[in-house]
């Protein structure tokens, strides 16, 4: 089988090549870095709902401090206040702590192979391939190696200033700079442990803080958008009227750790496929306004592109399917960043624009949604329009909507295992019963009565590889639902557990071939788009 080349090392390309190698399709990773991440305790990310999984990986953990809740107040009043639940409490860590934790798991993978200081150059599509050149990066006064290499398909993960999305000749429209936050990252005992939250009124002005591991915090300040200088000065000032706010006046022992001045833009490449190539990531898209997470945004494009990836290169004829990768992706982020061109006016600005955008949406309310996971800005993703959408004949109410991110609930596997529905993702199709009561009998009695032979029969006859896994009970359901679970997480429908052809439709559809019964096994040519020849 030939590799996937993913050129770019960053969170989004060493993601892709983790995930990829969980199904079995190698991967060549492009590292064009001039060295390893920048440690940056002010450079952050969060991690929540399905994005969590990620921080499993070994030396994220320790590291992704979990926040107890939110609290927004004005000169000190509470106008806000949430909690989070413990088992789905955003995660906050250091970026560079996620891409150490995730090249240290790639290493790991025998089919990922990293091709250190190298930057692609070119790429020829070819019927059934792509070719891509490279060249290595060399000491002065030496000449740059070039080099040629043969993949199944090519995936530019490199970057705002993506060299794959230049030569696929796509538009990176939008807008830079449309917020601008001073930051610091320091050592200090705050107030309220674990919290995060927005605080406005203060002497300092408005200031987002959120804890990170080892008694840790980033605060973030709004700068004006006149590009006024900010010198260390500048930002030392910020910190001291903060800190002595909380501290009724007193400025309290801390240590800085990290400060500068971070830029947010808005940019959304007009096209993410062409034939063999993809765009991914910082390369696909920029975000970061009004608390809006790049970093999550990009894990959730390698999720989404990984699973359809290896369904064309274990089996072909998956046109439709890798068409929905732009499909789904690309209308969901570009949902999120018309969200925040609406809110920017009422937030940030005022006047006749701000009531006409803000329909109705308190200004705190907008300014905190992100961080929290709510509304347009921060809400989990929901494919709500997707080409793979599943159209059953019978569907089941669930708490969960067709197309949104399945709840993370025990499950029981066929061998006995327990285990939680979160760890089975990245792999097969997963089909989840309900069975009130399973968790009571040992599983060598329940998996031959019943529903089970007939359905483990259905899961090996579709056409896309199956996992049949048993739950207890799952959020909105009743017994004998069969929740239909894509491999990054999002569910596809809930139908009857006998409906054997409603679920050969749904994984038709998610199979996303017209094509005369592909099996989960079989092999065939791919229906290539027009190559484009450099």
């Amino acid at each position: 089988m030939l590799p996937v080349i993913i050129a770019g090392a960053g969170p989004t390309g060493l993601a892709l090549a983790h995930a990829l190698a969980g199904y079995g399709v190698p991967s060549v990773v492009l590292d064009g870095a001039e060295a390893p991440p920048a440690t940056r305790p002010a450079r952050t990310c969060v991690l929540a709902g399905d994005t969590l999984g990620w921080t499993d990986l070994p030396g994220v953990a320790r590291e992704a401090a979990p926040w107890t809740g939110w609290r927004t107040t004005h000169r000190g009043r509470a106008l806000a206040e949430e909690e989070f639940p413990p088992d789905g409490t955003p995660r906050h860590l250091p970026q560079h702590v996620l891409e150490t934790a995730l090249r240290a798991a790639v290493a790991e993978r025998e089919l990922v192979r990293i091709v250190p200081d190298h930057r692609v150059t070119d790429y020829e599509q070819r019927g059934s391939d792509v070719v891509v050149h490279t060249v290595r990066r060399a000491p002065e006064g030496l000449r740059a190696q070039a080099r040629t290499l043969r993949g199944s398909h090519l995936v530019g993960c490199d970057g705002a200033r993506s060299t794959v999305r230049k030569l696929m000749n796509v538009p990176f429209p939008g807008r830079t700079g449309v917020e601008r936050y001073a930051v610091a990252a320091l050592r200090a005992e705050l107030p309220r442990p674990g919290e995060a939250g927005l605080h406005q009124g203060l002497p300092s002005g408005e200031v987002t803080v959120r804890p990170l591991s080892g008694g840790r915090w980033r605060l973030d300040w709004p700068l004006p958008a006149d590009g006024t200088l900010v010198t260390p000065e500048t930002i030392l000032d910020r910190v001291h009227g903060t800190l002595a706010a909380w501290h009724d006046g007193e400025i309290p022992p801390y240590e800085l750790l990290d400060s500068g001045v971070h830029l947010c833009h808005q940019r959304l490449a007009r096209r993410w496929r062409d034939g063999r190539v993809f765009l991914a990531g910082d390369a696909a898209h920029l975000l970061g306004a009004l608390g809006t997470q790049q970093v999550a945004e990009g894990l959730r494009d390698a999720a989404n592109l990984a699973w359809k990836l290896a369904v064309a290169c274990h089996d072909g004829y998956a046109e439709s399917l890798l068409d929905s990768y732009e499909a789904e992706r690309r209308t969901l982020v570009a949902a999120r960043l018309r969200a925040v061109d609406q809110a920017l006016p009422l937030v940030r600005g005022g006047g006749l624009t701000a009531r006409l955008t803000g329909r109705g949406r308190n200004r705190l309310t907008l300014l905190s949604d992100a961080h929290v996971g709510q509304g347009a800005l921060g809400g989990p993703p929901v494919l709500a329009a997707s080409p793979i959408a599943c159209e059953p004949l019978r569907t089941l109410p669930s708490a969960t909507p067709p197309g949104a991110h399945a709840a993370d609930v025990p499950v029981i596997a066929l061998d006995g295992t327990r285990t939680r529905l979160r760890e089975r993702l990245g792999g097969p199709l997963l089909l989840v019963l309900t069975a009130p009561g399973a968790g009571v009998w040992d599983a060598k009695h329940w998996l031959r009565a019943g529903l089970m032979p007939d359905l483990a029969a259905a899961a090996r006859s579709l056409p896309l590889p199956a996992e049949l896994l048993v739950a207890e009970n799952y959020p909105g359901t009743g017994p004998h639902t069969l929740l239909l679970v894509r491999p990054d997480g999002h569910l596809a429908a809930a139908v009857p557990a006998g409906d054997h052809e409603s679920l050969t439709m749904c994984a038709r559809t998610l199979r996303g071939t017209t094509a005369p019964e592909v099996s989960a096994s079989s092999g065939g040519p791919e229906n290539g788009h027009s190559p484009r020849h450099t």
